[in-house]
């Protein structure tokens, strides 16, 4: 059991990156990875919603195959991220305003991220137990967070320097750092984990 939470882990944080390998979530990725503390931050929130929608979807999930509603299991999810986003939105309005100010309107966007989404919907999908479904979310979380922390350094690298060319400042030399980071991320999917 211990072998295939790491096995899982390890592929979500890795080799199935949501941002590099799977492209889901690239909206927040984008926009909030230019500084390092705002990244950290997004990705600890969508960690932190990716981890809890998981546990909770999984039991409505069962829920609703016994029910025979399993056709409104993407609606159901979708409420269930809602309202996770929103009990994170209230904490951070209250206990941590300036990373409440400094996320802007990305924090809401958890609520459509598809990275978020696509965790519940494929433990879903795979028939996942709970704890592994729980540890996936997690991981993939933590593989977010590594992608969004890892391009917010490059990002911010890539401000300060004077090599860059005039023509691919800004947005242009932001996605060819992202493919080129995606192509590092590329050959963890080669690897045998466990």
């Amino acid at each position: 059991m211990l072998s295939r939470i790491v096995s899982v882990s390890l592929s979500a944080i890795l080799a199935e990156n949501f941002i590099f390998s799977r492209f889901l979530g690239i909206c927040p990725f984008v926009g909030v990875a230019g500084c390092r503390d705002t990244a950290v931050g997004m990705g600890l929130a969508v960690t932190f919603v990716m981890s809890l929608a998981s546990a909770v979807c999984w039991w409505v999930d069962r829920l609703l195959t016994a029910l025979g509603l399993a056709y409104l299991q993407t609606l159901a999810f979708i409420l269930v991220i809602a309202s996770l986003v929103q009990f994170v939105e209230m904490f951070l309005r209250k206990n941590i305003p300036s990373l409440y100010r400094s996320l802007g309107i990305y924090l809401p966007l958890i609520t459509t991220n598809c990275a978020v989404l696509g965790a519940v919907l494929l433990n879903a999908q795979e028939g996942s137990g709970f704890f592994e479904s729980v540890f996936f979310g997690a991981a993939a979380g933590l593989g977010f967070l590594l992608a969004i922390t890892l391009f917010a350094e490059v990002r911010e690298r890539l401000d300060y320097s004077a090599e860059c060319p005039k023509c691919f400042e800004g947005t242009p030399i932001s996605l060819i750092t992202a493919a080129l980071i995606a192509l590092a991320f590329m050959g963890f999917r080669g690897m045998k984990i466990l």
